[in-house]
């Protein structure tokens, strides 16, 4: 149990952990894709505000705003510029009136016209193509659109974010290697108090059933001398209660363990439902509830079989003291992916129980009961052979039915 409230403390903090630093890298990935779209589009801008050509008053050469640029199949740029982008007219049907590429090393009048079919694929004024970042304005009686290559600043910008992700990963593996070390320490006052339970529970196992026995020896004695009273059956009652308590809480003790004493061996899962229930046909009947199965076939499962009646003895004897007068209890057996085991029974008053604490221990759902000889600790045993099986038991509740189902993986 300890090691398991370890590995879940563990894979909690893990997992904290690593979210933050996920929401923390999403964080710098939007700002930093917002940035990179506010850099190229103040580019954009500054060439939409030159009327598509990138504003260099003082270098001779230059066309003049609005001045026709040759079209050509290839142009090759022949003076290094800082900043890469070709500008595109268009017409009213949105066919390349003439183009600007000065500046870009080497494209084809094809390739301009991908690009501005991309860019008003979406009907957006902004966007990427490629690498290329794109303004559609209005230039006079024509639409223009302007190509900046972005490359350079995405690659800037991936090394950023690569960069920030290693270092982000790097300091979760980092803090995942502390949380190991000191997750022994954090659990050590849940682990001291659960050992200082359990050793109190074999001392008192102990400590009372040597008392308890010489009580019942000799209300034998005492019995066998004075004859059969109520005096002496209620001492006895109460003797073997107490008996079955002390019982109950060392088996509880004994299942929570990490490593439980298991005899894990194939057997037929069906056979062991169908004998167990065989052995409760007579008291349901005793007490006039029908008692029904219906069990598949050869279901095989590997565990420890006596534990496996027991969980199922369990289910049906909670069914048999709590099913209605007159009323019915089915258990079931098949297999899905995993075995499943299910005992349902009718139960007018299902509205009113709890399922969430069914399982809790000297939980009893039906207060208004007398006591019956249950402390509420056999669905708590029940949920640990499970468990230790690494099955699942839910309750769950229908019309007038409550149910239990039992997963064995």
């Amino acid at each position: 149990m300890i090691y398991s409230l370890r590995r879940k403390f563990i894979l909690v903090s893990t997992v904290s952990v690593f979210s933050v630093l996920i929401v923390i890298f999403m964080i710098m990935y939007v700002m930093n894709h917002m940035e990179l779209n506010r850099t190229m589009d103040t580019l954009a801008d500054a060439i939409v505000s030159n009327n598509g050509v990138f504003p260099r008053p003082d270098e001779p050469g230059r066309p003049f705003p609005g001045e026709r640029v040759p079209r050509r199949d290839i142009i090759t740029k022949e003076t290094p510029f800082s900043t890469r982008f070709f500008t595109a007219w268009l017409g009213a049907d949105r066919q390349i009136v003439r183009v600007n590429v000065e500046s870009v090393f080497s494209i084809t009048e094809e390739e301009v016209q991908n690009y501005v079919d991309h860019a008003l694929e979406g009907d957006c004024e902004r966007g990427w193509v490629s690498d290329y970042r794109f303004c559609v304005f209005r230039s006079g009686d024509e639409t223009a659109v302007v190509f900046v290559n972005g490359e350079m600043n995405r690659m800037m910008s991936n090394r950023f974010l690569l960069t920030a992700f290693l270092a982000l990963v790097g300091s979760g593996m980092a803090v995942l290697v502390l949380i190991i070390l000191i997750s022994k320490r954090v659990v050590y006052p849940v682990a001291e108090s659960y050992e200082k339970q359990r050793q109190f529970i074999t001392d008192a196992n102990h400590e009372l059933k040597t008392p308890l026995t010489l009580i019942l020896s000799d209300l034998d004695i005492v019995e066998a001398e004075m004859g059969k009273n109520e005096w002496l059956d209620d001492m006895r009652s109460e003797g073997e209660r107490m008996r079955t308590l002390i019982n109950q809480l060392v088996t509880l003790s004994r299942m929570d363990e990490d490593q439980a004493n298991l005899s894990i061996a194939p057997f037929d899962l069906s056979g062991a439902v169908l004998d167990t229930v065989s052995e409760f046909q007579s008291l349901a009947a005793e007490r006039k509830k029908h008692l029904s199965v219906q069990a598949e076939p050869a279901v095989e499962y590997c565990g420890d079989e006596g534990l496996i009646r027991r969980l199922l003895a369990i289910l049906l004897d909670n069914g048999v003291k709590y099913c209605d007068d007159g009323g019915s209890i089915r258990v079931t057996a098949y297999r899905k992916r995993h075995p499943v085991i299910q005992v349902e029974n009718t139960c007018k008053n299902v509205d009113a129980l709890k399922l969430d604490r069914l399982f809790d221990r000297f939980y009893r759902g039906d207060k208004s009961r007398t006591f019956d000889g249950s402390f509420g600790v056999g669905l708590s045993i029940a949920r640990a052979i499970a468990k230790n099986h690494h099955g699942e038991i839910l309750a769950y509740k229908k019309e007038q039915i409550i149910g239990f189902k039992v997963e064995l993986k």
